[in-house]
């Protein structure tokens, strides 16, 4: 992680934290099992998708329509301005029973944490514990530049700590405070929202992207403190660059990082996204081959899809059809 990290996770033992100085490493968030999603037996495989494009009926259409057809986790995206992937994600919860609702993902350093934290507290008690929250720095596009500047990776990634480490320690509950480089956060004395039903808090799918030929790797060590990784392979454009020789390292390197934190590799999500439709990206071979290797999800990225009825109706056409076999 950054040299300038505050220390600052807050622990099931002393929610009372208030983080030390800059250079310290960041205590490990607690990992409890009601908070993990993954599947326990090897090479089994759970299946999603992220809706492109979708005006919110839509998307609660789409979440019923998948939860009908097999799927296991129906996710939306989050812009700085845009539309409100939360009121998205509400109205779903209270249209199905079972499918897990998720962002994919959530850009943690344009967000003030503790409303961040209330929104994930509604929609996992709207749901009855089935929020997942991507997660990662962002990226920096024309819709971020219109309202927030561009501070650089390093700064997005301490605001990211600090922002996980405050919306965990809210969602575990009062009294919680918390003194960083970007935020500060006082104890709750009043209208404390309640806990969400998932404790301590709902799961965490954190980018975490490979450097090839370095030893340390700040972006694996982030994402397994967490409850999974969304992988990566730095020095790509436009898709994750992960290949089954790439990923077989990253699995290994983030096995053995977890293993040194104390933390259990079962019940870990490794999240691979692909499209097994059309020509998104660069993982398009069949999802039991990366499950072999230890992925835990197979999440079905179609961005290449247009934003317009003719899109809609083949985004409804491949839901329908359920998950990739």
């Amino acid at each position: 992680m950054p040299p300038q990290d505050p220390c600052g996770q807050p622990t099931p033992v002393d929610k009372r934290f208030v983080s030390c100085g800059s250079g310290n490493q960041l205590p490990v968030p607690p990992d409890t099992g009601s908070a993990r999603t993954g599947v326990l037996e090897s090479g089994v495989m759970k299946y999603g998708f992220v809706v492109p494009w979708a005006r919110e009926v839509e998307f609660v259409e789409l979440a019923r329509l998948a939860e009908d057809s097999g799927w296991d986790l129906v996710c939306t995206w989050e812009p700085v301005f845009g539309q409100d992937p939360w009121g998205q994600l509400a109205a779903a919860a209270v249209s199905t029973a079972r499918i897990r609702l998720g962002t994919l993902l959530t850009p943690v350093p344009a967000r003030r944490p503790w409303e961040l934290a209330a929104q994930c507290g509604t929609v996992d008690r709207l749901s009855n514990g089935r929020l997942t929250l991507g997660v990662g720095l962002g990226a920096v596009n024309a819709n971020w530049s219109s309202f927030l500047p561009d501070e650089g990776r390093a700064t997005r990634a301490a605001q990211l700590d600090e922002g996980l480490a405050i919306w965990s320690g809210l969602l575990a509950g009062q009294p919680f405070a918390y003194a960083g480089a970007h935020w500060r956060v006082e104890p709750v004395t009043e209208l404390a929202p309640p806990p969400p039903v998932q404790q301590p808090h709902p799961p965490v799918w954190c980018v975490g992207a490979l450097v090839p030929g370095k030893e340390r790797q700040p972006s694996l060590e982030r994402a397994a403190r967490w409850q999974g990784i969304l992988p990566a392979v730095v020095g790509q454009e436009g898709h994750s660059g992960l290949t089954h020789e790439r990923f077989d390292d990253l699995v290994t390197r983030l096995r053995g990082i977890r293993e040194g934190l104390g933390l259990p590799w079962e019940g870990y999500d490794v999240v691979v996204e692909g499209d097994s439709h059309g020509d998104f990206g660069a993982i398009h071979d069949r999802p039991q081959s990366w499950a072999d290797q230890g992925a835990t999800w197979w999440v079905e990225s179609w961005w290449d899809l247009p934003d317009s009825p003719d899109g809609l109706a083949e985004l409804r056409r491949r839901v329908a059809s359920g998950p990739p076999q």
